[in-house]
């Protein structure tokens, strides 16, 4: 193996572990958002919020609690972006 196909692997793993938290963790973060609002919803239906409540502070959790997440995500994936961003400033290019 020469030092082209080493940086080849790197690159290669890098865009699947891209590939891999889009595809299979953003999906999670979401599902686990909706049945987080979907706990709250019935907690306050249950405890007999009136119907106010929905179009306010209900709202406002979930901007709160989706715009945490999208950090959360952005925190996840910024490393592999850099990381890939860094790489192709860094190739040099062999000739055969």
């Amino acid at each position: 193996m020469n030092v082209g196909s080493l940086s080849l692997y790197k690159k290669l793993f890098m865009k699947m572990s891209i590939i891999i938290k889009v595809c299979l963790i953003l999906p999670l973060i979401l599902f686990l958002d909706y049945i987080l609002m979907v706990l709250i919803g019935c907690a306050t239906c249950l405890f007999g919020v009136g119907n106010g409540f929905y179009c306010g502070p209900y709202c406002i959790v979930g901007k709160i609690i989706l715009g945490l997440s999208a950090l959360f995500f952005g925190f996840l994936i910024y490393p592999d972006i850099a990381q890939l961003f860094k790489s192709k400033k860094n190739v040099t290019h062999t000739e055969k």
